[in-house]
């Protein structure tokens, strides 16, 4: 891991075509090494869970509509889904020097499933405070969500709802950053795979709001 840290801050340094093309044989087998840990990681995950796809994310930036024109992201980062239709929420981890970071949950939900949830949340809080309180979350996520924010309550429900600070989310992530230094040590592997497991909970519960109706009712064949 340390190859790595040590290339992506040179890119950093030197963002530029020239640069990359001359390291490029350097990249291509520090991608390699980048994809066996991130393997590892899925291997952990589905131990626990049901992954249906993994994607290692590309190091070219799409600078089209950014002011920022450097070619390159300094970092390697990669997602994981769940499978099927039943198990909601996804995991995501960032190499990246003085900026790595794992997160989980649900980054921008759609607009029936935003409302869904928000509605979850107005019917009854307690179950979701309860998940955020428990142990390994508040060690390993400060026992919160993070993600955009309204300002005010949104249309249809009440500024004064004993819930409103999860209400007024546009998305519900658990993050969790990691200093050089942690990402360098050998438990590295086993922290992201404890940090992940520790969503489960959550993941359990959000799977099952956004399966059902307020009723119950299953809204999957």
């Amino acid at each position: 891991m340390k190859e790595i840290l040590d290339f992506l801050k040179l890119l950093k340094k030197n963002n530029n075509r020239e640069w990359f093309s001359e390291h490029k044989n350097e990249f291509k087998a520090l991608q390699l090494e980048a994809k066996s840990f991130y393997d590892q990681v899925r291997q952990g995950l589905e131990e626990e869970d049901e992954i249906d796809n993994f994607k290692l994310f590309r190091i070219y930036r799409d600078v089209r509509f950014s002011k920022d024109k450097t070619p390159y992201n300094p970092h390697f980062a990669g997602s994981f889904s769940r499978k099927t239709n039943r198990l909601r929420g996804g995991y995501y981890l960032r190499i990246r020097p003085g900026e790595s970071f794992l997160a989980g949950g649900f980054w921008a939900p759609n607009k029936e499933d935003l409302f869904r949830i928000r509605k979850e949340f107005e019917f009854g809080d307690e179950e979701i405070r309860s998940i955020l309180s428990e142990e390994n979350f508040k060690k390993y996520f400060n026992g919160e969500l993070v993600g955009d924010e309204l300002k005010t309550a949104p249309k249809g429900f009440q500024k004064d709802d004993p819930a409103i600070d999860l209400i007024r989310k546009k998305g519900f992530v658990a993050v969790r950053k990691f200093s050089d230094k942690q990402v360098l040590d050998t438990n590295f592997l086993n922290e992201v795979k404890d940090s992940f497991l520790a969503l489960r909970p959550y993941f359990d519960y959000m799977s099952e709001v956004l399966t059902t109706d307020l009723n119950g009712a299953s809204l999957i064949d």
